[in-house]
């Protein structure tokens, strides 16, 4: 999706808050530095003074904010709540016109779940 991310994330070892916490550090900082080093990007300057802005707002950044700071995770122990999370992150795409089929949009393990390789790497379950 263009403005927000839904994932199953599955731990026994490592606390939810730590892998959401590693997850939006890590894809920050790569795509503000995709973006500052890209000298195709004709958006260059205003991006980053967006989230200059944004990042000035709150006292925990030191320069720019990417990600929103909250989540809203929701534990599911139950198959069928899997199952239904994954349906639903599946047919996301599709209900917002990007694409006519779930395994049409390249950024979903829809593709995975059609029986072809996607650009989503997934863990073997």
């Amino acid at each position: 999706m263009s403005n927000h991310v839904h994932m199953l994330v599955s731990t026994s070892q490592e606390p939810l808050e730590d892998i959401f916490r590693d997850l939006k550090h890590f894809t920050a900082n790569s795509i503000l530095k995709a973006i500052a080093e890209n000298p195709q990007e004709s958006r260059k300057a205003w991006l980053l003074w967006l989230f200059e802005q944004a990042g000035n707002k709150n006292s925990n950044n030191t320069k720019y904010q990417f990600w929103q700071q909250h989540n809203q995770p929701e534990e599911l122990t139950k198959a069928f709540e899997i199952e239904q999370a994954t349906d639903y992150i599946h047919n996301n795409p599709v209900k917002a016109g990007f694409v006519d089929k779930t395994e049409h949009y390249p950024y979903s393990s829809a593709v995975d779940y059609s029986g072809q390789i996607g650009l989503v790497k997934l863990a073997a379950m």
